[in-house]
C-alpha cells in the first residue's frame, strides 16, 4: 500500500493507524500548494480532489478520505481492535464520532488556515470549535477513549486534528481530561513512530 500524505496534515492520521497495525506501506509527500508528488508526479491524477490522504492499494485502488481509509484499515487486522466489528452498534458508535469529528472538529479548522480570513470571522470558529471541545472533554472525563477503554481510529483522528489547535491559541489544557487524552496517545508507540517519520519528511523539504 502506498499513502499520499502532506505532514502534519490530516494524512498524519491513517499514517498512525498504519503504523499502530504493522502493516507494510510506503509513503509519498505531496505538496499541497503545487499538487506535485515527491516523485513528480501530479497528484490529481491520483485523487482528482486534490487533497490528502489517498490510499494506493497494491491492486491500483485508490481510496480517499480519512475516515473511510482508517476504518478500511482497521478491518485488515481486526485482531488489533481498532474498529469494533462490522454490524454492531459498537461500530456504529465508531461512525458517528469519525462523523461528528470530521464534520465539527476538522472542517471548523480548515478557514483557520486560510491568511485571508478576517480575525473576526476566525474568533467565530474558534468559539465553535471550543464548544466542540466542551462536548468532547465530557466523555474523556469518564473515559480514556472515545469508545471506552480501548484505543481506535476515531482516537487517532482526534488526536491529529487536536494538534492544529496549538497554531489558532487554543490552549487545550482548558479541559483537563483532553490534554490527558492528547498525553495518553502522543506516547503510543505507533503515534510516535508516524510522528517521527512525517517529521523527517518535513526536514527533506
Amino acid at each position: 500500500m502506498k499513502l499520499y500524505f502532506s505532514p502534519e496534515a490530516c494524512s498524519l492520521s491513517p499514517h498512525i493507524v498504519l503504523s499502530e497495525l504493522g502493516l507494510p506501506f510506503t509513503t509519498v509527500k505531496v505538496d499541497m500548494k503545487t499538487k506535485k508528488t515527491a516523485d513528480g508526479r501530479d497528484y490529481t491524477t491520483i485523487n482528482p480532489k486534490g487533497y490528502v490522504p489517498a490510499l494506493e492499494l497494491d491492486n491500483g485502488e485508490v481510496l480517499s478520505e480519512g475516515p473511510a481509509i482508517v476504518q478500511y484499515l482497521a478491518d485488515l487486522k481486526p485482531e488489533k481492535k481498532l474498529a469494533p466489528a462490522n454490524g454492531t452498534i459498537e461500530r456504529v458508535r465508531l461512525q458517528e464520532w469519525l462523523n461528528f469529528i470530521t464534520s465539527e472538529l476538522h472542517k471548523t479548522y480548515s478557514p483557520l488556515f486560510n491568511p485571508d480570513m478576517p480575525e473576526a470571522a476566525k474568533a467565530i470558529f474558534k468559539d465553535k470549535l471550543k464548544q466542540r471541545y466542551a462536548f468532547i472533554a465530557k466523555r474523556l472525563d469518564q473515559h480514556d477513549y472515545l469508545l471506552g477503554t480501548h484505543f481506535t481510529v476515531a482516537d487517532a483522528y482526534l488526536y491529529v486534528v487536536t494538534r492544529w489547535a496549538r497554531h489558532f491559541d487554543i490552549d487545550v489544557t482548558q479541559w483537563p481530561s483532553l490534554a490527558q487524552f492528547m498525553d495518553r496517545v502522543g506516547a503510543r508507540a505507533g503515534v510516535k513512530l508516524a510522528l517521527n517519520a512525517e517529521s523527517q519528511a518535513k526536514k527533506a523539504a
